[in-house]
């Protein structure tokens, strides 16, 4: 082999070692590169989990309800109402409005309930009605309205700490008064703080 060719093999020797290097070069740099990356995103602030709210809703939906309470194989209240949601802890609501029937000893409707809704405790087994609360005791003739009234099958006892107000249907009396307490056909109520008696003209039917 002469001169030449050995000068031509080291140049391309050179060549190649120095393409080596840069590639070498280039891969080191690029490694140093992607570790620093890596680095950024591993110090930075870590991004907080989404919290994520636990579920409150209706777990069941029922139309067109009808609650009986017998006692005795005596029927002594019906609750009717289009629709109720039941919640987890048993707890119920009554969005539509809320229709009650409280019958006497021989089976006779003797006070009626009207609501515009209604909800259902069931830790304090209480029912409580609301918003347009119209109450007729049909045996006495006498009307009762408030926005609220709350009913305890258990102790059979009707109570309100909203204001009241009784209509007699006979002779258009008028009683006011802020809380009230009764059993559960309204025979027998008390008023807690009666704010006065007076008559009005009228008569049935007010």
């Amino acid at each position: 082999m002469n001169n030449a060719e050995g000068r031509i093999k080291t140049e391309e020797g050179s060549r190649v070692q120095q393409g080596c290097r840069q590639l070498r070069t280039a891969l080191y740099s690029s490694a140093i590169i992607l570790y620093s990356s890596f680095l950024l995103v591993a110090c930075g602030e870590p991004k907080q989990a989404k919290k994520v709210e636990p579920y409150n809703g209706p777990i069941e939906e029922i139309n067109d309800v009808r609650l009986l309470y017998s006692e005795a194989a005596m029927l002594k209240v019906k609750l009717t109402t289009a629709k109720q949601y039941r919640y987890v802890n048993d707890n119920r609501t009554y969005p539509k409005p809320v229709n009650i029937v409280f019958y006497g000893p021989k089976g006779e409707e003797v006070t009626t309930l009207q609501s515009d809704s209604g909800r259902y405790d069931k830790a304090k087994d209480l029912y409580t009605v609301m918003g347009h609360v119209v109450v007729i005791n049909k045996q006495k003739q006498e009307k009762l309205l408030t926005p609220e009234l709350n009913w305890n099958p258990i102790t059979k006892k009707v109570y309100t700490d909203k204001h009241v107000e009784i209509i007699s249907q006979l002779s258009g009396e008028k009683l006011y008064g802020l809380g009230l307490d009764a059993n559960q056909d309204f025979s027998q109520y008390s008023i807690r703080k009666p704010t006065g008696v007076f008559n009005v003209e009228g008569g049935p039917g007010l």
